[in-house]
């Protein structure tokens, strides 16, 4: 066979389309990692796993809510069930630094908490864990971003962060 039966010919146009594309990839790919890496994003993994059915009587989620560490460092147990977290409300200091540990007794639920990189996957069995450091004062409501029922739109909770 000669060199040029073996050879693949791709048109000019189709040629500068896939390299247009490839392109664009690589474009696409280099703007996520830079913007995961500036803005802090990481992805939740879970860090224990829970028995859904008596996760409300054992263990730290028996009584959620809001535990401190040391000056400006907390850790918030929230427990999601249909339709509900349970603390509803918590409050800091500004400047504190926030673990929160998520998890749910019943279906899937979401955990978004607004103006900060928290946005986890809350699975029945699992303990989602993801830090923020809330550094200026207000409300930040946080809601369940997968659909879990026809009270969906109920389920929502804040964190206030009082001025130091």
């Amino acid at each position: 066979m000669t060199a040029e039966k073996r050879s693949l010919h791709i048109n000019r146009l189709e040629r500068r389309w896939i390299i247009a594309s490839a392109i664009l990839l690589v474009i696409f790919m280099l703007a996520i990692t830079v913007t995961s890496l500036a803005g802090g994003i990481a992805v939740p993994a879970p860090v224990a796993r829970v028995n859904p059915q008596t996760v409300d009587k054992e263990g730290p989620f028996a009584n959620p809510g809001l535990r401190e560490l040391a000056p400006g460092k907390y850790e918030a147990y929230i427990l999601s069930q249909i339709w509900s977290f349970n603390p509803r409300e918590i409050t800091v200091p500004a400047g504190s630094s926030v673990t929160f540990y998520v998890t749910s007794k019943d279906v899937q639920h979401g955990f978004h908490l607004d103006g900060t990189n928290i946005n986890m996957q809350i699975v029945p069995g699992q303990v989602s864990r993801l830090t923020a450091k809330l550094d200026k004062p207000g409300e930040y409501n946080f809601i369940c971003h997968e659909y879990c029922g026809l009270g969906h739109a109920a389920m929502f909770g804040k964190v206030i962060v009082t001025p130091k």
